[in-house]
């Protein structure tokens, strides 16, 4: 298990216990938590619902081409952007802190 937190779009705080043994992305993790995060697409790079914003000094893997051309898509992209669906639960995202970005409607 690892920490992360997930900074709402009201600027609450949710530190989750993240499981690193399922196989899990942190998209479906807020989604556990009940947390708004719609992945309409099921985790498939093909939408931008779970667009965040890294908020801190993590390393993390490079997103992979479908996560940039759906950045390039998505609204209110910014440097620190990310797609949930694509950051897999790992031991490395411990501490992991980031804000859900705004929806466009």
């Amino acid at each position: 298990m690892v920490k992360i937190t997930v900074i709402d779009r009201e600027d609450k705080p949710h530190v989750l216990d993240a499981p690193t043994d399922m196989s899990m992305n942190l998209m479906e993790l807020c989604k556990a938590y009940e947390l708004p995060v719609e992945g309409t697409c099921g985790g498939m790079a093909l939408c931008s619902t779970c667009h965040c914003y890294v908020q801190n000094d993590i390393e993390l893997p490079e997103p992979s081409e479908d996560e940039e051309d759906m950045l390039d898509q998505a609204f209110f992209v910014e440097d620190n952007s990310r797609l949930g669906c694509q950051l897999r639960l790992t031991d490395e995202l411990d501490g992991l802190v980031v804000k859900l970005a705004p929806t466009a409607g």
